[in-house]
């Protein structure tokens, strides 16, 4: 849901192009990908429920930040042709040529073991707080069936909110005072050091979250297919109707103009580009490791090419085609109030959880509509925080073979949501929205980016790009004319323009990290608070060194030798037309290394 967060300040600031942003980031969306599942030497094989294709997280209206509007477009659709499709791509081919996860498919280059390590920890911090969100829209939910809304000027609570409002610009609105007292408590708080006792409403909407989402891990993929039904196609139905609605609104048009509206200077902005590339990451879920697990499950001979193209293209025109739902919308709520569009236009939680309710409030039958918005809500997250808990548990359950039997995977589904749910008390604090602003603003920054950018020169430069082309051929069997041709395309972006890419919004990151404060609203995070944050990014990618040099230590011969040996495949990795099955003979070592018969029995004596 949080993908969108940059697509607001776009929106917010469009004629400005020197803003504050905060650092970096992507959260993953769930992507499901095929129908069984061909299981490599730890897993066994079984039907898997046919999957729908999920809708990337920005199939939301408006989840939490808007959607790409004008110019930004540009920009938008540059990073995608050689970021997003190339990454996408490279995850869902080694994913589903290797059948594991995030860990055990860098068996194809031992050396970079860490960049699965290093994915396992984003998905975990944005796993702690990610439910958070859920957990607020199960409590948005909940008082949605009361009429009026307890955030809308009709509420008789908040009848001295709405006196003279346009008159009074620093006057909160209701829905302001709804999100900030009722909600987080946030009046109660000074800041980081001080995040007070946990809210028990939210406390226990985050358990129901946390059990809904161990109950769709229980089954593993097998359940996915059922739930993605509901997930992938509801919000779909929701933004048609929200479309059609927002049509019939006095000031839509008002909206969709502002929403349309271009500015051509902006494309002189480097945050431009550095957002549309964040963006990017957000909604195609890259760098988290749930794209791995699930194409893990992928038949061997499935056209990874041709799902690339589709999912990716299918993400950028629903982003696009998202953005009529909100504006119109927020163009009416414009229009009631006399103001213009990007004073209602608000980013970060403050859409989600502010602007859109405080707009939904103002049409006729208004708890309906917010009872049809939280759903979508509610299901686009649990379908995001699905796959993200798919990908961190498949890792589990490659190292760790015997958690894959009954009970135990019971104990170790309830053990890993219930340590997520006790670390998550504390983002549900009265100060907990400031550890929630810290840890999405750099848990998925930097260490991600750099988590991407070793996986692109990996590939390229050490298992070899060509030899992963001839991979893809192999998996696709009967490869068309033009796939052969497109993978030219993927050959040079994976060796020269994505790398170079990721390299300038890197650099970009940095500067802005050290130059712009970190807020949340007014209040200014401190530098140990800021600190803190970097060590979090830092955790994550600081796996691929000391991965690697575990990898060279276990090797033998010269430095030199052994660097050779820990990024050769391993033998297991070699494994060709759909048989991905091998027996306990098999030795994981470089598969340039022959052992003879009487090597074998000696090891098995």
């Amino acid at each position: 849901m949080r993908l969108l967060e940059k697509w607001a300040k776009y929106m917010k600031n469009t004629d400005s192009i020197s803003q504050e942003i905060k650092p970096s980031g992507t959260q993953q969306a769930s992507v499901n990908l095929s129908s069984r599942n061909l299981e490599n030497n730890v897993r066994t094989q079984e039907e898997i429920e046919p999957q729908p294709q999920s809708p990337p997280e920005t199939s939301a209206p408006a989840p939490e930040t808007l959607p790409p509007r004008g110019v930004f477009l540009i920009p938008y659709c540059i990073m995608m042709l050689f970021t997003g499709l190339p990454l996408f791509l490279m995850e869902l081919s080694l994913g589903q040529y290797g059948g594991a996860g995030p860990i055990h498919v860098w068996k194809c280059c031992p050396l970079l073991k860490g960049i699965g390590i290093g994915m396992l920890v984003v998905a975990s911090l944005v796993s702690l707080y990610y439910n958070v969100i859920i957990a607020w829209t199960f409590f948005y939910l909940g008082n949605s069936f009361q009429n009026p809304l307890p955030w809308s000027c009709e509420a008789p609570a908040n009848f001295h909110l709405c006196q003279n409002l346009t008159a009074n610009q620093t006057h909160q609105s209701a829905s302001e005072v709804f999100w900030n007292e009722r909600t987080l408590g946030l009046s109660r708080s000074t800041g980081l050091h001080d995040p007070g006792p946990v809210r028990w409403e939210l406390a226990i909407c985050l358990l129901a979250a946390w059990v809904i989402i161990f109950f769709c891990c229980l089954k593993g993929i097998r359940s996915s297919g059922k739930v993605v039904y509901i997930t992938a196609t509801f919000p779909y139905l929701v933004l048609i109707v929200l479309i059609i609605r927002g049509a019939t609104l006095k000031g839509s048009l008002q909206g969709v103009e502002f929403y349309l509206s271009t500015n051509w200077k902006r494309l002189g902005s480097a945050q431009v580009w550095n957002d549309a590339a964040s963006q990017i990451f957000y909604s195609l879920g890259i760098g988290f490791g749930g794209l791995l697990s699930m194409a893990s499950y992928n038949k061997f001979d499935n056209n990874v090419v041709r799902d690339t193209l589709i999912i990716v293209t299918g993400n950028c025109i629903t982003s696009f085609f998202a953005g009529f739902a909100i504006f119109s919308i927020l163009g009416h709520m414009a229009w009631k109030k006399g103001v213009a569009v990007e004073d209602v236009a608000d980013s970060g939680p403050g859409l989600a959880f502010v602007a859109y309710p405080e707009a939904l409030a103002l049409l006729p039958g208004s708890f309906f509509w917010s009872i049809l918005f939280f759903l979508m809500l509610f299901t686009l997250g649990i379908d995001t925080l699905f796959g993200n808990m798919e990908g961190i548990t498949t890792a589990f359950l490659d190292e760790f073979p015997v958690l894959r039997n009954g009970k135990w995977k019971v104990m170790f589904l309830a053990a890993l949501c219930f340590s997520f749910y006790l670390l998550g008390l504390l983002l549900i604090t009265e100060g907990g929205i400031y550890w929630f602003t810290l840890i999405d603003s750099y848990s998925t920054s930097f260490g991600l980016i750099i988590i991407t950018l070793f996986m692109c020169l990996g590939i390229a430069f050490f298992y070899g790009v060509n030899q992963f082309c001839n991979d893809i051929i192999d998996m696709i069997c009967l490869c068309p004319p033009w796939c052969s041709k497109l993978l030219l395309y993927f050959k040079a972006c994976w060796a020269l323009f994505t790398p170079l890419l990721l390299l300038f919004i890197l650099m970009y990151v940095f500067i802005e990290m050290y130059n712009t404060p970190l807020h949340y609203g007014p209040y200014e995070f401190p530098v140990w608070g800021k600190a803190l944050g970097v060590c979090l990014g830092v955790l994550c990618c600081i796996q691929i060194p000391f991965w690697a040099v575990v990898a060279v230590l276990k090797e033998s011969g010269t430095w030199r030798d052994r660097f050779r040996k820990a990024i050769r495949p391993l033998n297991s990795w070699k494994v060709t037309g759909g048989d991905r099955t091998f027996t306990h003979q098999t030795v994981d070592v470089p598969f340039s290394v022959t052992l003879t018969e009487h090597d074998m029995n000696e090891m098995q004596a």
